[in-house]
């Protein structure tokens, strides 16, 4: 459509439409994933993005392809959420977090996929297509999941959720799966869960908790900061290299060993300063960027690389200390505040680059200035590596009032090297 000279800040318009279907897509697939369920939701926007991307690249006007485009971002957000969610749901505890981390591996690869896509088939009409017909393959084919029984029984509906549990337990070979598990079992072994789910809590009530608001105060505005810094590289390849399809590969690969490295990260790092080195390894790239001449396009994609690796790595270690320091009573809410910053930032990002028709580098101090300020703000947060969850608010006055009494350590309970 023409979107140069006066017009090309219309791709940044562009960007921030899709992003802004993301935000709008966090808000509302919470809500509609728990009151239509997590296969439905799924399967529905495995639809709505084969559907509305393969009309994208038929747009005619730029206005239209805006439209379809923000459409597909309400989608794509609730593909990754609800996937999140069925991992979660259907994993015993031993490989949910492997079940998680290799579900968030998969964008590294796709990363990777897509440059390779890009370099082979320049045009934008024909690779919009490559990448949304499949869906209409994973759509039919997506028919055999599950859904998760944890969230029908939860909505009292006990002998669907025991069904899909006889079909999960049948595909995993267990034999006589149909006398093992029965109803009288599974509501006594969910009794704990039924409980929980009939206390029906107002939505003010997180006013009443300040210490708990602090929390999440400080986890939404590190989550804002890295989201900035993290989609204001992804989204703006082009001003960091010639080679975008190189660079695009890059950022999947550090991607994908961010991710394979978070394990061993949540088990022998510190939670909290591991991610304030990350947040200052992370603005220092970015500003960096700024020192560095347009001409040295090897060493502003090194520090693009790195940079985009640091915020990755932070950005996992932040689901998992944001899950740990709220308790579980609550965690479902927060975390949903959390992710709309996170997609605020994700929106604003692309608009930033509008900035440098004023100035160049104006962009880029921005994205380095938010993550730098948020690195400060891990010291307010508790440390909670090897420490249990907080599943309860009387949890987490109990963990403050451990925290503020002094340790009295008799000689009795001294123990020696010796």
């Amino acid at each position: 459509w023409d979107l140069v000279c006066d017009s090309q800040s219309l791709t940044s318009v562009a960007k921030f439409v899709f992003m802004a279907g993301m935000m709008v897509g966090g808000i509302l697939g919470g809500h509609l994933s728990d009151r239509f369920g997590r296969r439905f939701m799924l399967r529905w926007c495995y639809l709505q993005v084969a559907i509305v991307g393969t009309c994208a690249a038929l747009a005619p006007t730029f206005l239209v392809y805006c439209s379809l485009r923000f459409l597909s971002g309400i989608a794509a957000m609730n593909l990754i959420t609800n996937t999140i969610m069925l991992i979660a749901e259907w994993a015993t505890h031993r490989f949910q977090a492997m079940g998680i981390t290799l579900g968030m591996c998969t964008s590294g690869i796709a990363f990777m996929t897509l440059a390779g896509l890009a370099f082979a088939i320049r045009d934008w009409h024909i690779l919009q297509l490559v990448v949304s017909v499949p869906h209409f393959v994973i759509f039919l084919t997506s028919s055999w999941l599950l859904e998760s029984a944890r969230w029908l029984i939860i909505n009292n509906k006990p002998e669907e959720g025991l069904k899909e549990l006889r079909k999960a337990a049948h595909r995993s070979g267990m034999k006589n799966a149909r006398d093992t598990l029965t109803l009288e079992i599974l509501q006594s072994t969910m009794k704990k869960e039924l409980e929980a789910a009939q206390k029906k809590k107002p939505p003010c009530e997180l006013l009443h908790m300040p210490n708990i608001c602090k929390r999440i105060s400080l986890l939404s505005f590190t989550r804002f900061a890295n989201f900035m810094a993290y989609f204001g590289l992804n989204l703006n390849v082009q001003h960091l290299g010639n080679n975008v399809f190189l660079l695009q590969t890059l950022f999947g690969a550090v991607i994908l060993l961010a991710n394979c490295v978070v394990p061993w990260a949540l088990k022998y790092m510190k939670h909290r300063a591991s991610q304030m080195l990350l947040m200052f390894l992370l603005a220092i790239c970015l500003l960096a960027i700024v020192l560095v001449l347009q001409e040295v396009q090897m060493l502003r994609e090194v520090l693009a690389t790195l940079g985009l690796g640091a915020s990755s790595l932070a950005n996992t270690l932040a689901f998992a200390h944001g899950n740990e320091v709220i308790p579980t009573i609550i965690r479902a809410r927060a975390m949903r505040i959390n992710a709309t910053f996170a997609n605020t930032a994700g929106a604003l990002a692309p608009l930033m680059i509008i900035l440098s028709v004023y100035s160049p580098p104006l962009p880029w101090i921005i994205y380095g200035v938010f993550p730098f300020i948020s690195g400060f703000a891990f010291l307010l947060l508790p440390e909670t590596r090897n420490k249990p969850l907080l599943d309860t608010i009387q949890d987490e006055k109990n963990e403050r009032k451990d925290s503020r009494e002094p340790k009295q350590e008799g000689p009795s309970m001294k123990v020696t090297q010796f």
